[in-house]
């Protein structure tokens, strides 16, 4: 029988990830003195190093203290998990649930699973937190969220995820602009026009690819970081935007009508996924917000909730 305590390895976790016994208990609310005794009774039944201990300097992990940090942090969530499981009976989903969101995609993808939530898992504590491309992986990577929405681009290694939709590049047109004419658009044909470009990645990233296969040099007049912004400047007439998010309705904040278009040469379509760090065991909450944005991925696709709005 082990002899040593989930409050030990929970102190353990905190001090490695603060990485000093004072912003551990700052996190923790207890005394600096509870959390330097409780390491120093876990080395001794563990019979082993697992710090070193450096007056101002903090702590550093020693090779085995390393090799504990990921496997306490496994069983620390695991008793968290089995007591708020036991609390309902295994009735209810009840507990906290951290979920990120590339931030154009939010506005669509977010409110449907909220509502869910809301509705059918009120014990559930959800928080929302939206970032860029870059930030979301490495998030999921460091234990800061549990869940994120975004796109299947330059994914970093230790991801698993599910697909749910696929978005195809558009060209967004001023209304009325003359090229709005055709219903598919040649790359070719936007050559001399001002473009506007969502300088986002991967958005950015993704449309020069698109130019570049092409052999076209676009004639880029404005960069923009926003979304909406990118979308009001095309609708006054400055220029054109290749984007690949696409709300339900084709007006700006302002009102003001927008076109939409596809463009050829047809481009390989990217995808919106679920994410969570690969080998991590998913809460039964993480789990079921995965199996129902799965089976609703209709309700987060904005060209899906269109249609079904009667809208297009």
């Amino acid at each position: 029988m082990s002899t040593y305590t989930l409050r030990q390895l929970e102190y353990f976790v905190a001090v490695a990830d603060a990485g000093s016994i004072s912003g551990a208990a700052s996190a923790l609310h207890v005394t600096p003195t509870a959390v330097a005794s409780a390491m120093t009774d876990l080395e001794r039944v563990l019979r082993t190093q697992l710090m070193v201990r450096r007056k101002a300097h903090g702590i550093t992990l020693t090779p085995t203290g390393a090799y504990l940090r990921e496997r306490a942090r496994t069983l620390v969530h695991s008793a968290d998990e089995l007591e708020l499981a036991a609390a309902s009976g295994g009735s209810e989903l009840a507990g906290p649930l951290v979920l990120g969101c590339y931030a154009t995609i939010a506005p669509t993808a977010i409110p449907p699973v909220m509502e869910w939530i809301t509705a059918t898992h009120p014990k559930v504590d959800l928080t929302v937190i939206t970032g860029s491309q870059g930030e979301l992986p490495q998030q999921l990577l460091d234990g800061s969220l549990d869940l994120a929405i975004g796109y299947d681009i330059a994914l970093p290694p230790g991801l698993e995820s599910v697909l749910l939709y696929r978005t195809p590049a558009y060209v967004l047109l001023p209304d009325g602009h003359p090229l709005t004419a055709h219903q598919v658009v040649p790359l070719e044909a936007l050559a001399r026009e001002s473009q506007i470009l969502l300088d986002l990645p991967p958005a950015a990233e993704h449309t020069l690819l698109l130019f570049e296969r092409a052999g076209i040099t676009p004639r880029i007049t404005q960069r923009t970081y926003d979304f909406e912004l990118t979308r009001s400047l095309v609708a006054r007439g400055f220029g054109f935007a290749i984007l690949i998010q696409r709300p339900a309705i084709d007006n700006t904040y302002e009102g003001l009508p927008v076109a939409v278009r596809e463009i050829t040469p047809a481009n390989p379509s990217s995808g919106v996924r679920m994410m969570w760090p690969r080998g991590v065991q998913l809460s039964d909450r993480a789990s079921a917000v995965v199996a129902f944005a799965t089976e609703h991925a209709h309700d987060l696709d904005p060209r899906t909730r269109r249609r079904r709005l009667g809208l297009g």
